[in-house]
C-alpha cells in the first residue's frame, strides 16, 4: 500500500553553506510514513541514491529513497563543486586483480563518468551553473612532467577536449598567483553548483516516479530475499537494496562504515568580486586544483565570489572556526585578496577509501544488497557512473564496468570506530612532510 504522508512542522534544513544560500529551488519531501512496497530501495539522498534512483526508474523499476536529513544535505550539497575526469587514484595498482584491460577501462569509465554529468544537466534542463575549464596546477617540476605523462594517456584514449600545457611564465593566463611551476588545462572539466545540481536531480527522479523520503533516518535493517528497511514512523519492504550513505553511513551497516573514512573537507566563500577582481585572480573562470597532499582546490561562483577549499582533515575534529582556519591558506595564494570580506564558511565530511577506488558492489552474502560508497574526491562524477552501474546490475543487466568495481577488494581500516582516524591522521602528516623534503 501507499506510505501515509507526515508533513514535519520543523524539518531538518541543509547545512549553512554559500550553496544553501543561493539555491534556485525549494524543494521539500515528507518523512516515510507506514508500510511501502517497491522493487528497490535506496538509503542516501546524495548523487549516489539519486541517480541510481533515474536509471532504475527508467528501467520500469520502482523505487524509494530514503534521506535521513534533506536531500544534498551532506557532501553532494556541500562539495567544491568541482568536475573533474577521472575516478580513483593510480588504477594501475589494481592490474594484479583486473588485468590491463581492466585498468584501461576504469580510465575510460573516468572519462565517461563526466559526461554522464553533462547529459543529465542538459536532459532535464538543470540549471546549476556548469561551466566547463579546469586546470592541474604544478607545485612542484616533476608534477608538470607527471600532467605531460597525463596528457598523453589521455590522448591515447581517444580524449576528445582540448588539454594544453603551460609553462611556469604562462601561469598568470588562467590563475593570478606566483605559486606555481607549471599546469595543464582541460576543457573536458569544469565547475558548477553542487546542490542545484542535487535539487534538480530529485525533481528530475520525483518526474520518473520516485518516491523521496526526507527526515527519515533508517534505523533497522531486515536481510533476507525481501528486505524491510525501518524508520521511526514505517518501513520499505523491498527486493533490493542500495546503500548509498558514504561518509555518513556511521553504523548502519558495519561492514561498509569500517572500509570508508570519513575526512573533512572546509571551502569559505568571499564576498561579490569586482569584474576586475574576478579575472586577476582566475581570467578565464576556470576550477583549479593543486597537487600537494593537503590540497587547494578553488573557482569563481555565478556571482563572482572566490569559493576555496581544501585542508582535508582525517583526524575527526573541525577547526573551530573555519573562516580563520582557511583565510590564511587563500592568502598564500591570492595574497591581493588581504582585504575582501569572507561571507561563508563551511565543511563537511567526504568519504575516503583504504586505495581510493570508489567502492563498487555488493554487500558480502547479501547478494541483494548493493553499496556505492568512498569517492575519495572525486564525487561529482564518479557517483553518476556509480548510479549507472547500479541500476545496470540491478535490472540484471551485462555491466562489465559494476563487475570490475566490485572484483577490486577493499581494506577495513585498522583501529576500529575510535581510533582509525587518528592513525590515518599520523599517516597523512608523513606524507605532508614527505613533500617538504
Amino acid at each position: 500500500m501507499n506510505a501515509r504522508v507526515h508533513q514535519p512542522v520543523h524539518g531538518p534544513q541543509h547545512a549553512a553553506s554559500y550553496y544553501a544560500a543561493s539555491v534556485n529551488r525549494q524543494l521539500a519531501y515528507p518523512p516515510l510514513g507506514g508500510e511501502l512496497q517497491v522493487d528497490v530501495c535506496i538509503v542516501g539522498g546524495g548523487y549516489s541514491g539519486l541517480n541510481t534512483a533515474i536509471e532504475l526508474a527508467r528501467k520500469g523499476l520502482t523505487v524509494a529513497l530514503l534521506e535521513a536529513r534533506k536531500i544534498g544535505w551532506g557532501a553532494s550539497g556541500r562539495n567544491g563543486g568541482q568536475l573533474i575526469r577521472g575516478v580513483g587514484h593510480g588504477v594501475e595498482q589494481f592490474a594484479n586483480v583486473i588485468g590491463q584491460d581492466g585498468v584501461r577501462e576504469l580510465k575510460l569509465m573516468g572519462l565517461e563518468a563526466v559526461e554522464l554529468v553533462r547529459r543529465r544537466v542538459e536532459e532535464f534542463q538543470i540549471d546549476c551553473d556548469l561551466t566547463w575549464g579546469y586546470c592541474d596546477l604544478a607545485n612542484k617540476p616533476e608534477h608538470l612532467a607527471g600532467f605531460a605523462e597525463d596528457k598523453a594517456e589521455l590522448a591515447s584514449l581517444g580524449y576528445r577536449h582540448q588539454l594544453r600545457l603551460l609553462q611556469p611564465e604562462q601561469m598568470h593566463e588562467v590563475v593570478g598567483s606566483d605559486n606555481y611551476v607549471g599546469g595543464m588545462i582541460d576543457m573536458g572539466s569544469g565547475h558548477l553548483h553542487p546542490l542545484n545540481l542535487a535539487l534538480g536531480e530529485a525533481a528530475a527522479a520525483a518526474s520518473l516516479g520516485v518516491q523521496l523520503f526526507e527526515d527519515s533516518p533508517v534505523t533497522r535493517i531486515d536481510y533476507g530475499r525481501e528486505l524491510r528497511v525501518h524508520t521511526a514512523r514505517g518501513q520499505v519492504r523491498a527486493k533490493y537494496l542500495v546503500l548509498a550513505c558514504n561518509a555518513y553511513i556511521n553504523g548502519l551497516e558495519p561492514t561498509l562504515s569500517g572500509k570508508v573514512l570519513p575526512a573533512g573537507s572546509y571551502v569559505i566563500a568571499t564576498e561579490p568580486l569586482s569584474e576586475a577582481q574576478a579575472r586577476s585572480i582566475i581570467p578565464q573562470n576556470m576550477a583549479l586544483c593543486d597537487q600537494r597532499v593537503a590540497l587547494d582546490y578553488y573557482r569563481l561562483s555565478a556571482d563572482r565570489r572566490l569559493l576555496f577549499g581544501g585542508a582535508c582533515h582525517y583526524s575527526g575534529r573541525d577547526p573551530a572556526d573555519i573562516a580563520a582556519y582557511m583565510r590564511p591558506k587563500m592568502l598564500k595564494v591570492f595574497p591581493q585578496l588581504a582585504g575582501v570580506r569572507i561571507d561563508y564558511q563551511w565543511g563537511g565530511m567526504i568519504g575516503i577509501g583504504a586505495n581510493r577506488l570508489p567502492q563498487i558492489g555488493r554487500l558480502k552474502d547479501q547478494a541483494n544488497v548493493f553499496h556505492a560508497q568512498a569517492y575519495a574526491g572525486h564525487g561529482v562524477n564518479a557517483t553518476h557512473l556509480a548510479g549507472k552501474l547500479l541500476a545496470e546490475a540491478i535490472a540484471g543487466q551485462e555491466s562489465r564496468g559494476f563487475e570490475l568495481f566490485a572484483k577490486v577488494p577493499h581494506m577495513t581500516f585498522p583501529g576500529g570506530k575510535y581510533l582509525r582516524s587518528p592513525l590515518l591522521a599520523l599517516g597523512m602528516a608523513w606524507h605532508r612532510l614527505k613533500e617538504l623534503l
